[in-house]
């Protein structure tokens, strides 16, 4: 009997895929996998043509029926991807050659770790080399200078290390819940000195008035919304410069996934002065955007932190991933993790010395983590 025909397709919209099919490849009900947070994202205007991420997401179907899926964008720019390649692109300059465009597997502006080649369960070997096949052939299509996965699952790091790409490592901070009672418990495993430092910061917050509220995507109200796209505008107009998410698209995707959403929001002398935006996995939380209208000593740690541990150990989720960077995560719990990304390029002779720059950049990273690793906030008898 002959095999069905597997055949791919290009789509520049991810509504041109059905909902349901691409939701039952998603696992661990991750948040930014999910169709209406990409979707989202497409119908608010929070990637395109005019942000350099234009959407080119990889369908391959049997038949009638979706087996497999990739996230994908052909990128102009490389905006938003938080794995730097700004030395690369020089030296595409340097001999005259364009860098972009490129392709590029992620989800915008969000530098977590995630599935990158969604398939049927079990049918990982059959079906990754397709996805891959298939981003390899298009980028040579558009005439790009290569594909980049960013933040890969384990799974997907492993087959994508045996085909002609190059890995590269960067560093973040995460905390793991080993399955405290409550913030208590967590506090009783640190150091004393580190909690003493945070009962301190979480009692400068009280002692200065500031109130905190968390929402989800039934009980936060549109004003509240308004409330955080001012809070989250204010920081890019700030520091950033250019801000990417908008009202719309934070209301969307509250309407479509209210389960997933934590919103953490501060009154003080009864105004609404600061926000922390997270999303929630099955299993881990993610913590995303925070901005705010008045300086509160300690109140950035409280509300993107502290209430972020606090739901874990509340929920049972075993991972908190609070964002990208920041050694200042340290002392208030969180540990050093690798992550990893995979790089195929296209033109032969630049494969080997950026093949020999990731090598040096991994033993660098390696040693950046081993030095981090000895400023634990853990107690040394801490099992």
């Amino acid at each position: 009997m002959t095999e069905p025909e597997l055949k791919v397709r290009i789509c520049q919209s991810l509504n041109d895929i059905p909902a349901e099919a691409w939701n039952a490849l998603v696992t661990d009900g991750q948040p930014f996998l999910r169709h209406e947070f990409l979707a989202a994202m497409e119908g608010h205007a929070c990637v395109g043509e005019h942000f350099g991420w234009i959407p080119v997401h990889l369908a391959v179907y049997e038949e009638d029926h979706l087996v497999a899926a990739m996230p994908l964008y052909r990128k102009l720019n490389s905006y938003g991807e938080f794995v730097f390649d700004h030395a690369w692109e020089e030296a595409w300059r340097r001999v005259g050659r364009d860098y972009f465009p490129k392709l590029v597997c992620a989800i915008p502006y969000t530098p977590a770790t995630g599935s990158r080649m969604l398939v049927e369960r079990g049918r990982e070997q059959e079906l990754f080399p397709v996805l891959y096949a298939s981003a390899l052939s298009l980028a040579r299509e558009l005439e790009a200078s290569g594909v980049h996965w960013l933040f890969p699952e384990e799974v997907e790091r492993d087959f994508l290390s045996e085909q002609e790409t190059i890995t590269r490592h960067d560093c973040q901070f995460h905390w793991h819940n080993p399955g405290y009672l409550d913030f208590e418990d967590f506090l009783s495993r640190l150091s004393a000195r580190k909690r003493k430092n945070i009962r301190r910061e979480r009692r400068k917050v009280k002692e200065a008035g500031v109130s905190l509220r968390r929402l989800n995507g039934h009980t936060a109200t549109e004003q509240d919304w308004r409330h955080f796209s001012v809070f989250y505008n204010r920081l890019f107009q700030e520091k950033w410069g250019m801000a990417t998410f908008n009202e719309g698209f934070f209301q969307a995707v509250a309407r479509a996934l209210p389960d997933q959403v934590l919103l953490i929001l501060a009154n003080w002398e009864g105004e609404c002065i600061a926000g922390a935006l997270m999303y929630a996995s099955d299993t881990r939380l993610y913590g995303r955007h925070w901005g705010c209208s008045v300086e509160i000593d300690s109140l950035h740690f409280e509300a993107c932190y502290y209430q972020g541990i606090e739901y874990c150990i509340e929920k049972g989720l075993q991972v908190f991933e609070p964002g990208a960077q920041g050694e200042h995560k340290i002392p208030r719990g969180f540990e050093p993790v690798r992550t990893t990304s995979a790089h195929w390029v296209a033109p032969e002779g630049f494969r080997q010395p950026i093949r020999r720059f990731a090598r040096l950049e991994q033993r660098s990273v390696a040693a950046y983590m081993e030095s981090l690793s000895r400023r634990s906030a853990y107690r040394k008898d801490n099992s």
